[in-house]
């Protein structure tokens, strides 16, 4: 097999060199290469207590069996009975959500999680129609755009821009222009917004919520950064789940990406969908994360740490590295999308002579990695002069190397601008 054209259909759709790949990529390398400025790829800060902490409970858990129990046994595909019931009683006692262990499955990470619902909503129908899942706000999270397996498969919308005092500026959905018609399977958005940090208000969701119900279809948030785990969220915000929720989560923003493990919390239905697509695919979902959350929540750690230790760790890395950008780039026509969230801040040079596809090139050269903004703005016709002026930078890094970068960028910005 030498060449691709004897590669499926299939083959031919993920043979391809995507956005998502390449951020995975830069970050791979990025990891690898000495004196590199990780300032892109989305690798969860390494919080001092948190890694403490988790070493601390693996050397109780594998002194008391469960962890050696976890990696030498398969679990249903549905996901481990223990975690799966004690997460449902967690969000039932706190938050009265109607929902039982009937209504949680686990993937093998957001991801996976996001590739099984689209393609199980969207695409192809039985009756030869086509339909599509609508990201009521674009820029979104750039893991989605090439997970459908028929091309084609989402619709956005372009946000309204509020201009804010400090050269910040914040998204909000524009209800006048989003159109809702058969072809729709799905309303999707992430909650605070990766990679602009934007949080949907609760306004918002109710909107989007009352919008979905109108037209029988499910609402989808992707809350990974989101209330009340991780909760990496800086303005008031309630969990929202009900009937018509497909509520995703996951493990990573906690600290631990590298056990990959989704959460979808959804109706009956959805949850026996995804249970018996996990059976196909890979049989089970992993057995470590669940078995380590599940400790966390015996021990009523999962909602304390993350609302004592990982929002605030969060905040003060976000308002540090705003702080580090306003003062080295003068350029009033710079400006930073209000971080609410997430760990990302959103840059927008307005007016900028180059894209920040060249930026990032220009960038990269000198060993700094941030993600260009043109990938974020998939499902839409036209080409918007502000997809190419914008681009999503990690915040997370040590302070001394958040300096080094901004620098650097500010550096690039004012070449480019000065070139004009």
């Amino acid at each position: 097999m030498s060449t691709s054209k004897s590669y499926s259909k299939f083959g031919e759709k993920f043979n391809r060199y995507s956005g998502i790949t390449q951020l995975m990529d830069d970050l791979n390398d990025g990891l690898r290469t000495p004196g590199a400025l990780m300032l892109g790829g989305g690798n969860p800060a390494s919080i001092p207590q948190m890694m403490d902490y988790f070493s601390k409970v693996s050397q109780e858990m594998l002194a008391s069996g469960e962890l050696v129990s976890a990696m030498a046994n398969y679990d249903g595909p549905q996901g481990k009975d223990t975690f799966v019931k004690g997460l449902a009683k967690l969000l039932k006692d706190t938050y009265s959500w109607d929902i039982s262990e009937k209504n949680i499955s686990l993937t093998n990470g957001s991801q996976s999680a996001f590739f099984y619902l689209f393609n199980l909503l969207a695409g192809k129908q039985q009756d030869g129609s086509h339909k599509k899942i609508l990201l009521p706000l674009a820029p979104e999270y750039i893991g989605y755009c090439d997970s459908g397996i028929d091309d084609d498969i989402f619709v956005s919308y372009k946000p309204e821009i509020e201009l804010l005092e400090d050269r910040q500026f914040k998204y909000h959905v524009d209800f006048s222009e989003l159109e809702v018609d058969d072809s729709v399977a799905a309303i999707c958005a992430s909650r605070p917004t990766n990679p602009t940090g934007n949080l949907l208000t609760d306004e918002e969701i109710e909107k989007l919520d009352e919008l979905a119900r109108k037209h029988n279809i499910p609402l989808i948030i992707d809350n990974a950064y989101g209330t009340p785990f991780p909760n990496i969220v800086f303005e008031d915000a309630k969990p929202f789940y009900n009937d018509n929720t497909i509520l995703c989560m996951s493990l990573s923003k906690l600290g631990l990406p590298g056990l990959r493990c989704g959460i979808v919390i959804a109706n009956e239905e959805i949850t026996q969908a995804l249970t018996n697509i996990n059976g196909i695919i890979g049989l089970a979902p992993g057995s470590i994360g669940p078995a380590i959350a599940q400790h966390m929540i015996e021990s009523n750690d999962l909602l304390r740490l993350s609302n004592d230790v990982i929002k605030p760790f969060y905040q003060g890395k976000s308002q540090h590295a705003v702080e580090l950008l306003q003062q080295a780039i003068d350029e009033p026509r710079f400006r930073i999308h209000k971080p609410e969230g997430a760990m990302f801040l959103w840059l927008w040079f307005d007016e900028l002579p180059i894209t920040t596809m060249e930026l990032y090139k220009r960038l990269k050269a000198r060993g700094v990695l941030i993600v260009p903004g043109e990938y974020f703005f998939f499902g839409q016709d036209d080409d918007w002069d502000h997809a190419h002026q914008c681009l999503r930078m990690n915040y997370v890094q040590s302070d001394e190397d958040m300096q080094r970068g901004i620098a650097i960028i500010a550096e690039e910005v004012k070449k480019a601008y000065s070139q004009a």
